[in-house]
């Protein structure tokens, strides 16, 4: 098949490090142009992230000699250069939804890891296996921004990979839920940093991470939502409330999840397992490259799931669940985990970015 060529906006922090890597050896991505602040813009890759590389695996030759381009300054160079970009640039708010239409507008389709544009009604939030009907939304975003090729695609937020995806089957199979209650314990590459540039989080836990709550409230009822005309309409409940704590572990994000099913209806452990283990999406229907075979892993064991031994699952892109069981407030507890610059991030971008190509929203120039 064509490969696609790809760019990457925001290339040398962690996420665009990320994504540098998962670009080398895929079969239906080629790397085609890089792009980061003005800073690093004018430099090979290697020297731009040289000293702050924060990878396992070096940087991949086909980055390295590859020169960086000014994300803002060459948006029509880099629109020439690639079939559509990821982004996962570090800048305000404002700033992002300004520069990732001014690439939607110069045709070049964005798949974003940012939260600008999450509440942005007529941009897609999408966890593959979980929501992919709300790409239907595509051609009333572009419509509403001139285009023929242009959109923004979103991913949702890391904290929320390791729970929405756990309810959604439940809810999938009959049993609506009337509330959760969530606590994320969420690890340092969450916030783009690593021991050695963070020595203060070894031995630590900090109970609170800006703004991360009420993105762990409020983003799965967007992907619980529904297409309505040219806009997607978040679901009604349930109601999620959420505490999340920084604790000091390099990758994988844990949740504790506490749910109430409504209606007194609700479905028994072992019921819930088999959904799980045969839940799957379009991802694993279309054999996407970047899909795990089996989206939910169920560990029997009390000490598991655990970050060291799970949040590589199937190539960081499995969910994992342990520990369910019934509790005396809420119907049942478990334990959630993700991997949260895979799944939860760059990652859950590529799977996206397939799923964009593999439905026909993103073709080859």
């Amino acid at each position: 098949m064509e490969r696609y060529r790809v760019g990457i906006i925001g290339a040398t922090g962690m996420v665009g490090q990320r994504f540098v890597t998962l670009m080398a050896g895929h079969p239906w991505f080629q790397l085609a142009a890089l792009a980061a602040s003005s800073r690093s813009a004018g430099q090979r890759y290697e020297q731009a992230v040289a000293g702050r590389w924060a990878m396992r695996d070096p940087v991949p030759r086909e980055a390295g000699g590859l020169v960086v381009l000014d994300a803002q300054a060459d948006v029509e160079k880099i629109a020439s250069l690639a079939d559509f970009v990821f982004c996962a640039v570090d800048m305000k708010k404002e700033d992002i939804r300004a520069l990732e239409d001014r690439y939607a507008r110069a045709e070049c389709p964005v798949v974003s890891n940012n939260s600008a544009h999450r509440w942005t009604p007529d941009v897609p939030m999408v966890v593959p296996e979980l929501n992919p009907e709300h790409l239907e939304v595509i051609p009333a975003q572009r419509k509403r921004l001139g285009t023929r090729r242009g959109f923004i695609a979103v991913k949702s937020n890391c904290s929320i990979q390791s729970y929405a995806p756990l309810l959604t089957p439940l809810m999938k199979a009959g049993y609506p839920m009337e509330r959760a209650l969530v606590c994320t314990y969420q690890a340092i590459s969450g916030a783009g940093k690593t021991f050695e540039r963070w020595p203060e989080m070894v031995d630590n836990l900090i109970p609170y991470i800006g703004g991360e709550e009420e993105k762990s409230e409020r983003e799965p009822l967007k992907v619980w939502g529904r297409v309505e005309g040219d806009r997607v309409v978040p679901a009604g409940g349930p109601v999620i409330t959420a505490q999340c704590f920084r604790v000091a572990v390099a990758d994988g994000h844990t949740a504790a999840v506490f749910v109430k099913f409504a209606g007194g209806k609700k479905p028994g452990v072992e019921e819930i397992k088999d959904i799980w283990a045969s839940f799957r999406g379009v991802p694993q229907e279309l054999e996407l490259p970047s899909a795990p075979k089996r989206f939910i892993h169920y560990f029997e064991e009390n000490d598991r799931p655990q970050v060291r031994l799970d949040r590589d699952l199937e190539g960081g892109m499995a969910i994992s669940a342990g520990r369910l069981r019934p509790d005396s407030q809420y119907d049942y507890k478990f334990v959630g985990l993700s991997h949260n610059t895979l799944r939860g991030a760059a990652g859950g971008a590529v799977l996206l970015a397939e799923l964009l190509c593999a439905q026909g929203y993103i073709s080859p120039k």
